[in-house]
């Protein structure tokens, strides 16, 4: 679509080192508000001899080769200042000079089938198309704001989407946990996350593994993110009643196996998705939580009967991205006191070295690329009577990671890949906020451990004293 209108490769070349050294710059230094005068250009177009179609085409090309998952259009009095995402973090692209600001506003909302007249409302819109053989979606917002319209293009990526289960990322104990969740022939598996945190692909891997002849598979989704051969897929239209609600009513008389839901978002999803799995269907959604706990509880808050979700949830799977260290520069480093007690308390391992990040000019800042961290609970019958009860979260808590429970906590597997190279603890510390509990008992234990080791030392002087005394 865009492709047969652009050469991006020579541009390429000339502003690949402009990019890396302006994200290795943010990502060594410390975060501060940006002035609009500090905005530094990191690829330059032609405004002046250049038709807008051909740079708007160009920004988006060149915006998926680099990886970029969000394009930001900001609105000064100036012009339009771009930024773009990689890998969680905004970088500065480009200045749109205030001669083009208006043309490049209304060229994004025309390809993206928005009301070019209207300025004063939010729009949404949407761009499909093929670039390099990568099927690629593009969603579009529009925002009016005191210095115009801003504009955010998200980039859906379906590359990962086709991946199997088995290559997303996780360890060999969550996977086999995975494989028991599917294979249990009713109930409501749970993808949590937040946005942009891979919880369509992880559903989709689910689905590709459960499709068989032998199964009717039906999804409801708003959008349909890719087609898979031999499921029924509807989509979600609200502006003709088409809700999630109405198409899954109209699903369970169409003598489904399996269904998946794209997301549930309102009370009637969720109290049809509850008794669509105790009536004998596997249901697979996504729901925005953060973890297991909090999934429950987000689930009760919109007045689904504990009775019904203790009896049909059978398994919550949550995720976050990671930033993944480079290959080429990472280097290893005594682990902190701190820092050992963590594995310590979490894993009950003795870590006296770890990876961390450095940066170089393959990385720029020391990472590359994102790999997904995981929280897999299998709901076993004891969680399951708890839910029904009403027993307290905290209770729940530690019912939910008692020894003998189903679960690999966010932690343990931020922590395990963190011993594999694959990340670094400043990163998981960033993702994972430990709550108060656990940052005291961690301090405890580092405060024990120092006391113990300083009573050693001093029995150690205290023998060595005696000794020299005696001789």
């Amino acid at each position: 679509m865009f492709e047969e209108q652009l050469g991006v490769d020579e541009q390429e070349t000339n502003e690949s080192t402009f990019l890396n050294a302006d994200i290795q710059a943010s990502s060594t230094g410390e975060d501060r508000l940006v002035s609009e005068s500090e905005f530094i250009d990191i690829v330059k177009f032609d405004y002046d001899n250049t038709p807008i179609v051909d740079i708007v085409n160009d920004m988006i090309v060149d915006s998926v080769k680099r990886g970029v998952s969000d394009i930001h259009f900001d609105p000064f009095e100036s012009g339009i200042h771009i930024r773009i995402r990689i890998d969680g973090d905004l970088h500065n692209y480009t200045t749109v000079p205030l001669t083009m600001k208006k043309n490049m506003i209304t060229r994004v909302k025309i390809i993206s089938n928005m009301n070019i007249t209207e300025s004063r409302l939010p729009q949404d819109g949407a761009i499909k198309g093929l670039i390099e053989d990568m099927n690629v979606d593009l969603r579009v917002s529009c925002l009016p704001t005191n210095m115009g319209e801003k504009i955010v293009i998200r980039i859906l990526d379906y590359s990962m989407s086709s991946a199997g289960l088995e290559n997303l990322g996780f360890t060999k104990e969550n996977y086999e946990t995975v494989k028991k969740m599917i294979a249990i022939p009713n109930g409501i598996i749970l993808v949590t996350g937040a946005t942009g945190s891979g919880k369509s692909t992880t559903v989709y891997a689910m689905l590709q593994r459960l499709n068989t002849e032998r199964r009717n598979l039906i999804t409801v989704e708003d959008p349909i993110e890719m087609n898979i051969e031999g499921i029924n897929q509807v989509q979600v239209n609200s502006d003709i009643g088409m809700t999630f609600g109405s198409a899954l009513r109209s699903i369970l008389r169409q003598d489904p196996d399996i269904i998946m839901i794209g997301e549930i978002r309102d009370t009637e999803t969720a109290r049809i998705a509850v008794r669509s799995a105790i009536t004998g269907h596997l249901v697979l959604s996504t729901i925005h939580t953060n973890d297991s706990l909090n999934t429950i509880e987000r689930l009760l808050d919109m007045d689904v009967e504990r009775y019904l979700l203790g009896a049909a949830i059978s398994g919550i799977i949550s995720q976050k991205l990671a930033r993944h260290l480079c290959d080429k520069c990472k280097h290893l480093r005594p682990t902190t006191d701190y820092e050992k007690t963590i594995f310590k308390s979490s894993l009950g391992l003795d870590v006296g070295e770890i990876y961390e990040a450095k940066g170089c000019p393959e990385c720029s800042g020391g990472y590359k690329g994102r790999l997904p961290i995981h929280e897999v609970l299998l709901i076993n019958q004891d969680i399951k009577d708890a839910i029904s009860s009403g027993m307290s979260k905290s209770k729940l808590r530690e019912l939910v990671f008692a020894e003998n429970s189903d679960i690999t906590t966010m932690l343990q597997d931020g922590l395990r890949k963190v011993l594999t190279g694959e990340t670094s603890i400043d990163e998981i510390l960033r993702l994972i906020q430990l709550d108060d509990e656990h940052m005291n008992s961690y301090k405890l234990l580092v405060l024990d451990n120092t006391k113990k080791e300083a009573e050693e030392i001093e029995k150690e002087e205290q023998k060595s004293e005696l000794e020299q005394f005696s001789i």
